[in-house]
């Protein structure tokens, strides 16, 4: 809210908040920005204050969407875990990935490549998440199933 009443960045968390051009920007630790366009500050329905901007709403056409703290950490999370999960799948670019499904790769492999060392490469943590502990699971299979 800061961001948006001041029109100056602030930093919090490794997560920096600015409005230029009309637009709310989320940098995210990876360097990756989330953008909502137009952002005001409004009175939400409960009477306190919130941030809205314009988007595709709930009847699919362009509105001015209400959020609020939560729905922005919720982006905040999803994109980092994007953001994990694409620098897990350029670890594995020498692996034959097939498809990705939220936050699992899968891929056909020779029998002389082990789970241990695709769990260990996914598992490596990339320079800008520094200190974040991650780790990887998986299962071998002749055809994709959900375990």
């Amino acid at each position: 809210m800061e961001a948006v009443r001041n029109k100056q960045a602030v930093t919090t968390h490794g997560i920096q908040f600015s409005c230029q051009s009309g637009m709310l920007f989320i940098t995210l630790p990876s360097g990756r920005k989330l953008a909502y366009v137009k952002p005001r500050l409004a009175e939400n329905k409960f009477g306190g204050q919130c941030i809205t901007y314009e988007g595709v709403g709930a009847t699919k056409k362009w509105e001015r969407i209400e959020s609020y703290g939560p729905k922005f950490v919720e982006n905040i999370v999803q994109a980092i875990a994007r953001d994990l999960l694409c620098c897990a799948m350029q670890t594995l670019r020498h692996c034959s990935i097939v498809m990705h499904i939220h936050d699992e790769i899968v891929i056909e492999a020779d029998a002389d490549l082990t789970l241990q060392a695709v769990c260990e490469q996914m598992g490596k943590t990339p320079p800008w998440a520094d200190g974040l502990l991650l780790c990887a699971d998986g299962y071998i299979c002749d055809f994709y199933q959900k375990n």
